[in-house]
């Protein structure tokens, strides 16, 4: 498709380099985007999966699914998500990962570009509730290099998937530092 080629041609113009993908083999997997904290970020996420070779599905608020920016929001496979009342999607995404053979999840934990204090945990409940891994999506913005990092399978114990998580994203740098905060790792219930 075209619109993923601009993104490809887009992030090596402007001098990055991807690194690990996800396997082909992997069929279905929830991939952490993160850090999150520029619109650049959806740019280079889609210019990465593009050159990879690694096709996504991508949560994302439904008021980006207007006109016009909706066509290209649907076309590179985004889903509309409903945040301002509670609609168990959750529960939908994990209907929606046993009822289909091939979904690559990329979702924002931060939920937000802004500098949030704690991570929406719902990758973590699809998840464990679908039984599939997570794969950790990440830009570098000062090493300018983004990949799937390593695949995670989640255990139920919520310090120990945290710290594994915190862990790897410690050295990734975001577009705008001061909003990526690495203590807002942590799956306690308040976070659900």
């Amino acid at each position: 498709m075209l619109l993923f080629q601009l993104f490809g041609w887009w992030f090596k113009l402007k001098g990055w380099r991807t690194a690990e993908s996800i396997p082909p083999s992997v069929k279905k997997c929830v991939v952490i985007a993160a850090p999150h904290t520029s619109n650049w970020d959806f740019v280079y996420s889609l210019g990465c999966a593009y050159l990879t070779g690694t096709r996504l599905r991508y949560l994302a608020k439904k008021e980006l699914f207007r006109f016009p920016l909706g066509a290209v929001m649907r076309a590179t496979g985004g889903m509309s998500v409903e945040r301002s009342r509670s609609t168990k999607l959750v529960d939908y995404i994990i209907q929606l990962f046993r009822n289909t053979d091939e979904l690559r999840l990329m979702i924002p934990a931060e939920g937000t570009r802004k500098r949030v204090e704690r991570w929406k945990t719902g990758f973590y409940h699809v998840a464990l509730g679908a039984g599939v891994p997570v794969y950790l999506g990440y830009l570098d913005y000062k090493n300018k290099v983004a990949g799937f990092g390593k695949e995670v399978i989640m255990t139920g114990d919520r310090e120990k998937d945290a710290a594994v998580i915190r862990d790897f994203y410690k050295d990734k740098h975001a577009k705008i530092p001061e909003l990526f905060n690495l203590d807002a790792i942590r799956f306690d219930e308040v976070g659900k």
